[in-house]
C-alpha cells in the first residue's frame, strides 16, 4: 500500500520508548499534519525520523543524563548532523525505492531506510567535526566550525567520538532483528576504517616542515580520494539500500567500482570548487592551498607548469598569507585550470554513463544514474 506521512507517524511513534510516547505522539502529529504525503515531501519525512532517532539517543538507558548533558548533546546534534544538504542520507531512501522498481514501500521500510540514511549523516558529521579540527578550518556549512563555537573548543573531539558511537546505537536499536544486521555493522565498520585511512594518507603528505610538492601525483590523489571520500559518500548509501533489498554485496563489486569512480569525480569537483566557487554558495571558505592539500588542481598545475611557474608554485603553495594564496590562484587561472576541469568533467560524465548503461539491471542503472544526476555540474 502507499505510505502516507500519517501512517509513517504511527510506525515512528511505536518505535519510541514507552516513557516518550505520550510526548512523541503530540509532537509528531503536529509535524505530520503539515505534510500531505511522504512522496510529496521526502525531506520532511526524513527530518521527522531524525527527531525520533535523536530522542532515542537523548534517552539512551546506557547513560544517566543530567539536564545539562542532554542539552549539550541535543545542541551538538542539531548543529552538526542535520545542518547539511542531507544528500547522502536521502540517497539511501531514493536508492531503495528504485531497487523496489515502483513497488510501494511499507511503513517499516520507509522508517528503516530513513534511519540508515541518518546513520550515514551521523558518520559524515563525525568525520567533519574532527576533520575541521585537524585542518584548523574556519567555517562549515555556512557557519563556524563546531570547535570554534564559544565554549566548545576541544570538547568537539569527544563530541566526534559520541557521534561515531551513536551510529551503532541506532543500528542496534532498529536493525538487530533484521537478517542483514551483521552485514550492516560490518559495512559501517569497514567504510569507517577506509575513510580514516584515506584521511591518514592525506594528512601525512602535509607534515609541517616536510612539505614537498614533488610527492604529489594523480595516483596519490586518487588513492586519497578513493578511501577518504568515495567509499562513505557514494558506495555506502547504495550498499545500505542493497542490503535492505536482500542483496549480497559480494555480488555487486561492479556497482562498487562505478560508485568509487563517481566519488573520485565528485572530489575533483570539490577540489575545483574549493578554489573557484563563491564561499557563500559553497558554504565554507576553501583552505586547500593554505593547507598544502594534495588537490587535483595542484597536481594538474604541476603537470602543466613551465620551470618559472613551477618555482612560483613551490614558493607560495601551502602558505597562509593571503598574498601567497593569491599568487597560486593567479597561476591556476594562467594555466586555465578552469578549462582543464570543464574538459575533465565532460569526459568523466560520458565515461560513467557508458559504464552505467552497460549494466544488466535496469533498477541498478536507475540508482547509479540518480547518483550521477545529483552531482553533475554541481555548484556546491
Amino acid at each position: 500500500m502507499s505510505v502516507s506521512c500519517r501512517n509513517l507517524g504511527k510506525t515512528i511513534i511505536k518505535a519510541l520508548p514507552l516513557h516518550q510516547r505520550r510526548l512523541g505522539v503530540s509532537i509528531y502529529r503536529r509535524r505530520i499534519q503539515s505534510s500531505s504525503s511522504m512522496e510529496a515531501d521526502l525531506k520532511s519525512t526524513f527530518l521527522n525520523v531524525y527527531s525520533v532517532l535523536k530522542s532515542d539517543l537523548l534517552h539512551d538507558p546506557s547513560f544517566e543524563f543530567t539536564d545539562e548533558s542532554r542539552l549539550w548533546v541535543e545542541r551538538m546534534l542539531d548543529y552538526n548532523v542535520r545542518g547539511g544538504k542531507l544528500n547522502r542520507g536521502l540517497s539511501v531512501v531514493d536508492s531503495f525505492k528504485l531497487l523496489k522498481q515502483g513497488n510501494d514501500l511499507t511503513e517499516q521500510e520507509v522508517f528503516l531506510s530513513c534511519a540508515l540514511g541518518w546513520c550515514i549523516e551521523w558518520l559524515q558529521a563525525y568525520f567533519l567535526v574532527l576533520d575541521d579540527i585537524m585542518d584548523n578550518s574556519v567555517t562549515r556549512r555556512g557557519q563556524p566550525c563546531w570547535f570554534r563555537v564559544p565554549q566548545v573548543g576541544m570538547v568537539a573531539i569527544n563530541d566526534g567520538i559520541l557521534l561515531r558511537n551513536h551510529i551503532h546505537r541506532i543500528l542496534k536499536k532498529h536493525f538487530r532483528e533484521m537478517p542483514y544486521y551483521v552485514d550492516l555493522v560490518d559495512l559501517f565498520n569497514e567504510v569507517e576504517l577506509q575513510t580514516a585511512c584515506g584521511q591518514m594518507i592525506d594528512l601525512i603528505t602535509t607534515f609541517e616542515g616536510e612539505k614537498d610538492l614533488s610527492k604529489y601525483s594523480l595516483s596519490i590523489h586518487r588513492r586519497i580520494v578513493q578511501y577518504k571520500t568515495a567509499y562513505y559518500s557514494f558506495y555506502l548509501p547504495v550498499a545500505c539500500a542493497l542490503l535492505m533489498a536482500g542483496e549480497n554485496l559480494e555480488n555487486h563489486i561492479d556497482v562498487k567500482n562505478v560508485l568509487v569512480d563517481m566519488g573520485i569525480y565528485f572530489q575533483v569537483q570539490d577540489d575545483y570548487l574549493d578554489c573557484f566557487a563563491d564561499p557563500e554558495t559553497l558554504g565554507k571558505i576553501g583552505t586547500d592551498i593554505e593547507d598544502f592539500k594534495c588537490s587535483w588542481l595542484v597536481v594538474k598545475a604541476l603537470e602543466r607548469c613551465s620551470e618559472e611557474q613551477t618555482k612560483i608554485l613551490y614558493e607560495n603553495y601551502g602558505k597562509a598569507d593571503p598574498s601567497n594564496v593569491a599568487k597560486v590562484k593567479d597561476l591556476y587561472k594562467e594555466l586555465d585550470l578552469e578549462g582543464v576541469f570543464m574538459e575533465y568533467e565532460s569526459k568523466s560524465y560520458e565515461k560513467l554513463m557508458g559504464v552505467i548503461e552497460g549494466h544488466k539491471s535496469r533498477a541498478i542503472q536507475a540508482v547509479l544514474k540518480s547518483f550521477l544526476a545529483k552531482i553533475y555540474k554541481r555548484q556546491k
